[in-house]
């Protein structure tokens, strides 16, 4: 059992958490997070960028299950988040493939350990390997794909499991640059930037290329250096689909007004 009930109205809540490391009281002992607090509503793509070190990953390992706060809590439907939840699909920088399995046995591996049905779990891998192109590449091997191919297969395997919420920490910074931008449209295609936001999954997805949440987010949360905390909440107002959003007005406006917040930070951050 992974949750308890709270009371909240939001999809996912975190309420003023705070991370330390190092034994209370000493000299040592070091501020990772302190009182971060927002919600997220259903449907809703939120970004989170920050200065490197500022606790953006150390955030979304709490929200995840897989780490704890010092104090404060994070809740999904109303619940405590009290470990690793099946509503909350998680999807890191590294792939983090099954080298020994191939692209369907990866993506098969949530559900059937979830005891579905043999025929449900190869209808749902087709229709998965199709959503994100590797069609063709079922009894690849992961060594036998590119960067950006593994990163579909990884996209996949994740929504495979139908989670609630999707948790991205830098999922497109292992690849270059002209594959992260044709990866960055295939995501929101595949999140349903086209359909209604009743369709879409909610996803709080962490960068550290401003360019990118603008590019990607509803909405972008803001975090200042070490202690991390969150600094400005922002607006992404640019009409969907977002295909040919970097070149107006409005995304540049909106990438340095950003960056002008985040400067100072980010040059004392890496004075820390």
């Amino acid at each position: 059992m992974t949750t308890e009930n709270t009371a909240t109205e939001a999809l996912l809540t975190i309420e003023n958490i705070q991370k330390l490391y190092g034994e209370g009281g000493r000299a040592a002992e070091l501020v990772a997070l302190r009182d971060v607090s927002f919600t997220v509503p259903e449907g809703q793509f939120c970004a989170i960028v920050g200065p490197s070190g500022c606790g953006k990953s150390t955030l979304l390992n709490i929200i995840a299950g897989i780490d704890f706060p010092s104090s404060g809590l994070a809740s999904l439907s109303g619940s405590r988040i009290l470990g690793p939840d099946p509503r909350l699909g998680v999807m890191f920088q590294q792939y983090h493939l099954f080298p020994w399995m191939t692209v369907r046995g990866n993506i098969e591996f949530g559900p059937r350990s979830r005891g579905l049905p043999r025929a449900k779990v190869g209808d749902l891998s087709k229709r998965q390997i199709a959503r994100v192109g590797l069609s063709g590449f079922e009894e690849r091997y992961p060594h036998e794909l590119s960067g950006g191919m593994q990163q579909r297969c990884a996209l996949a395997r994740m929504l495979a499991n139908d989670p609630v919420v999707l948790l991205m920490d830098e999922p497109l910074a292992a690849v270059d640059a002209q594959t992260r931008s044709i990866l960055q449209e295939e995501l929101l295609e595949i999140w349903g930037e086209s359909r209604p936001a009743s369709e879409r999954k909610t996803v709080l997805f962490v960068t550290h290329a401003i360019d990118e949440a603008v590019f990607l987010a509803d909405r972008i949360l803001v975090m200042g250096r070490r202690p991390g905390r969150i600094i400005a909440d922002i607006p992404c107002t640019l009409k969907r689909p977002r295909r040919e959003a970097r070149r107006t007005r409005d995304f540049v406006e909106l990438t340095e007004s950003i960056w002008d917040l985040l400067h100072d930070q980010a040059a004392d951050a890496t004075r820390q």
